[in-house]
């Protein structure tokens, strides 16, 4: 695991990342992780990215018509 060392911080920041770690009972090198995690996330797996796929097509509308991906990008590269 590597290490990250950040300088010159502004003291409101670190004594609100302090409090988050207090009221979520860790350190505060595991809260500022895993406020790191959720924003920079992690590489997806083929099947992790298949999943997420599967979770936007289930909110796409089926009675709406939808645009072909090919369609889409012609016009783009015409603007």
């Amino acid at each position: 695991m590597a290490t990250l060392t950040l300088n010159n911080i502004d003291d409101q920041i670190v004594s609100a990342l302090e409090h988050r770690a207090q009221a979520n009972a860790r350190s505060i090198e595991a809260e500022a992780e895993d406020i790191l995690s959720k924003v920079v996330g992690t590489p997806l797996s083929g099947d992790d990215k298949w999943e997420v796929a599967r979770r936007i097509a289930a909110r796409t509308p089926k009675d709406i018509p939808q645009t072909d991906s090919v369609i889409m990008l012609r016009q783009d590269r015409e603007r």
